[in-house]
């Protein structure tokens, strides 16, 4: 049985392929998936998707993206959005220096989007990782070109006793048993694989398995072609397909040399004790 331990089902671009989605997990033998919101707006539909379909894990969320266009009652609709859905948990979260230092002014990706400083995307997320501690709610956390900064907060700001998640890990193998020390757990994308990310895959190497999870980020971040047996009719075939989750396990036991069977034993239980059976 899979689990994916971060995507994101509510993109407005899978609403059309949740019912062949749900198909096609079933065919693979998905368990659950943990879906994450990342702004006001898209809470509801994560709501909306755990009523509908039982592999959904909701986890509600202020992605760093989406920091610097939060409403002022932001903080309480999320506290309300959580009271109302026991069980959920938190994320994606998090800080994203790329956005302000390498991105390009015309992504499309980022339009319409006010890019909140680093200063203040630390204090949303503070604020997000003290009520996961409060409530003992799994965090899953987002970093890009932040790692010391990510570190220092983590170090300084009360955390979960469960755990948290460093989804799709990108950062240094240096700094793996400062994050272990402190709960951490990593998430391997299927877009390691690419043969480009050697690092990428070492790094998911040198982590112990005990601390390891498997995702798929869909619809983004899309794992090599050979590692994707499901795919979306055009226009959607440039679409990470949720399902090739099975192939992105298969393609990490690869990585590390052991065999998917071991490894899913493994995968599973990190799974129950960071986001419950």
């Amino acid at each position: 049985m899979y689990h994916d331990a971060h995507n994101h089902l509510q993109d407005p671009a899978l609403a059309p392929h949740l019912d062949e989605i749900a198909a096609a997990y079933a065919e693979i033998g998905l368990e659950r998936a943990v879906v994450n919101g990342t702004c006001e707006a898209d809470w509801p539909d994560v709501t909306a998707l755990a009523r509908r379909y039982q592999f959904v894990l909701p986890s509600h969320g202020l992605h760093p993206w989406d920091a610097g266009n939060r409403t002022p009652n932001w903080f309480d609709t999320l506290r309300a959005t959580l009271d109302a859905n026991p069980g959920a948990h938190i994320g994606e979260i998090g800080l994203d220096r790329w956005i302000i230092d390498r991105a390009r002014p015309d992504d499309p990706r980022l339009a319409g989007l006010r890019r909140a400083p680093l200063d203040e995307q630390a204090e949303v997320f503070r604020a997000q990782l003290a009520l996961a501690a409060e409530r003992n709610l799994a965090a899953s956390i987002h970093c890009l070109d932040a790692f010391g900064l990510l570190l220092k907060i983590l170090e300084t700001t009360p955390l979960p006793v469960r755990g948290f998640l460093l989804h799709a890990y990108s950062g240094p193998v240096e700094m793996l048993p400062q994050f272990i020390k402190l709960g951490a757990y990593f998430s391997f994308n299927g877009s390691f694989l690419s043969e480009k990310n050697t690092r990428h895959r070492e790094v998911f190497r040198q982590i112990p398995v005990e601390r390891i999870l498997v995702e798929t980020d869909a619809p983004a971040m899309p794992a090599p072609a050979k590692y994707r047996p499901f795919s979306f009719s055009a226009p959607d075939d440039k679409l990470n397909h949720p399902a090739n989750i099975a192939d992105t396990h298969a393609g990490l036991a690869g990585a590390r040399e052991v065999g998917p069977a071991a490894l899913g034993v493994s995968l599973a239980q990190n799974f129950a004790r960071l986001f419950g059976g």
